[in-house]
């Protein structure tokens, strides 16, 4: 079957990852939920490191750990494996009652087959290199070649019935990722004697042209072929969800430049006619312009996984409009048990809220949501939600707190709104503010500038402004604020009081905010006046 594709029901969305005990059951895209982080590359090359990481990662408040699975030790010399590694991560997960994301560290990784074993890089004769158009051998084994192909197959193969026979009926193991961001660098393809071959017999220059992005399409094709076998070996053997992740082809460079040939936003249509059994292809952002990234990837027939984001003190909100705005299957950032404390309790912060708004969706299946990403470049969204108009905006844009003109870099701010019933939401985030309007109010609004202590600022309004406004009769009715409540969310789904914003805190009835550095929910009441 071609995809399994994520139902687009809040539910959906905010279902958390259960254990699953049923022997025929196992983990599918329409129940996952990654709270996740990702691992360093080489923190699960011991026991030891593994046995230190996995309780790290529980206290931070992760409901998955993405872990590599690295073929040079699972078969250190040729036809004996070593799963030693493999099942210390899933026990200790299970001990801590994590779930595990494995990411198949095979053939490549970044480009470079780096964590293939010894005994396959001596042996370019047997498993060949790919090359660039000099000549040049590259620390990239060829995808044209069948011995690397049936190397690396029967490894992960191995590698996938161990996985069905320790966790199938369990479910500790989520999805496998394939291979590690796949792709060419120094060249856009690969121009090995077995490359050629296929070049010429399949007459892509004649098809598709000779420049360097014609060059990256062929070789997106074959990755995915490449990669399908694997997929379909997976299918066969443990039917969980599969996905290969993409390095962003960012800051102008060029195929070669970047790991041409991935499973980039632009190829979706080279990899989905090569590989079909992969069920998500996924974006690592590491760049500037993370609302860009996503939207690239979060397109029907794509749900929306980050498997790697920059780990940095942006991730809790970059994590909750994630959530918030795709109904994505996850999000995790990388090196995460390398981060400061300092970063990693946004992220712990925000994964609280996360869960707590999974206990009070549970079964309701039609409620809409937004994403909330704002920045000091980007600082403010307009939702039309039937007759109303959300306005929300970095916190920042307020003008009481100092962080705000004083020349400090902002941090961002976000979160989710989900509309609950008419005139009746839920705000959960950090560092935002949102006020609501009827549309007939919003269209007969006149901008205000506000002073530092929240009144109108002296002749902020234009002198035709207060004219026209003099002789304008108002029509319609406007929206208030019945109440702003901040709330938890208790096990059975209930909310639990916190206290009431009023006053300056709801700016007399004016918004709903949430500060920099605090991440809350708000039950927010309206009425129509």
């Amino acid at each position: 079957m071609r995809k399994a594709i994520l139902s687009f029901a809040l539910l959906s969305v905010l279902a958390v990852l259960h254990v699953n005990a049923a022997a025929d059951r196992h983990p599918s895209l329409d129940t996952l939920y990654v709270l996740g982080g990702e691992l360093s590359n080489s923190a699960a090359t011991s026991i030891n490191d593994i046995d230190e990481v996995m309780p790290r990662m529980a206290a931070i408040g992760l409901s998955t750990v993405l872990v590599p699975a690295y073929w040079e030790f699972i078969e250190p010399v040729e036809g004996q494996f070593d799963f030693t590694l493999v099942d210390r991560v899933i026990d200790r997960a299970r001990e801590y009652r994590l779930q595990v994301v494995f990411l198949w560290f095979g053939v490549w990784k970044n480009s470079m087959s780096c964590y293939a074993p010894l005994w396959f890089k001596q042996d370019t004769k047997r498993f060949p290199r790919a090359m660039t158009r000099q000549g040049k051998p590259l620390e990239i084994a060829s995808c044209f070649s069948d011995q690397v192909l049936q190397a690396d197959l029967r490894a992960f193969t191995r590698f996938m019935e161990h996985l069905a026979a320790k966790d199938k009926g369990i479910g500790t193991v989520a999805m496998v990722q394939i291979e590690n961001e796949i792709g060419m660098l120094e060249d856009a393809r690969d121009h090995s004697p077995l490359a050629q071959k296929v070049y010429v017999k399949e007459r892509w220059a004649q098809r598709y042209g000779t420049d360097a992005y014609a060059d990256e399409k062929f070789m997106a094709l074959h990755y995915a072929q490449y990669v399908e076998h694997l997929a379909q070996a997976a299918r066969s053997i443990y039917p969980i969800p599969l996905f290969v992740n993409a390095a962003m082809n960012s800051r102008g460079r060029r195929p070669g430049e970047y790991p041409s040939a991935g499973p980039l936003a632009h190829l979706m249509e080279f990899w989905h006619k090569g590989a079909p059994t992969i069920d998500m292809l996924c974006p690592d952002i590491y760049d500037t312009g993370f609302k860009s990234w996503t939207a690239q990837y979060a397109v029907p027939g794509n749900p929306l996984f980050i498997p790697e984001s920059r780990c940095c003190a942006n991730s809790g909100v970059r994590a909750l409009y994630t959530m918030g705005e795709y109904r994505a299957v996850g999000f995790s950032p990388f090196a995460i048990d390398q981060a400061p404390s300092a970063d990693t309790w946004h992220i712990t912060e925000a994964y609280r809220l996360l869960r707590q708004l999974k206990l009070y969706l549970r079964g309701k299946h039609s409620l809409r949501s937004w994403g909330l990403l704002f920045s000091q470049d980007d600082r403010e969204r307009e939702i039309t939600d039937g007759t109303t108009v959300i306005t929300c905006r970095h916190n920042f844009t307020l003008p009481w707190d100092p962080r705000a003109t004083d020349g400090s870099t902002w941090p961002e701010g976000g979160g989710i709104v989900i509309r609950l019933a008419p005139n009746e939401y839920l705000v959960a985030g950090n560092g935002i503010v949102v006020e609501w309007k009827t549309t007939t109010e919003k269209q007969q609004e006149q901008q205000q500038k506000l002073g530092e202590d929240g009144f109108l600022q002296a002749g902020s309004q234009p002198t035709a402004a207060k004219e026209r406004s003099a002789h304008t009769t108002f029509w319609g009715k406007r929206l208030g604020i019945a109440f702003v409540d901040q709330v938890s969310v208790n096990a059975d789904g209930t909310f639990c009081f916190i206290r009431r914003d009023n006053g300056d805190q709801d700016h007399q009835g004016r918004h709903a905010r949430i500060g920099v550095g605090e991440y809350k929910i708000l039950h927010v009441k309206l009425y129509e006046y």
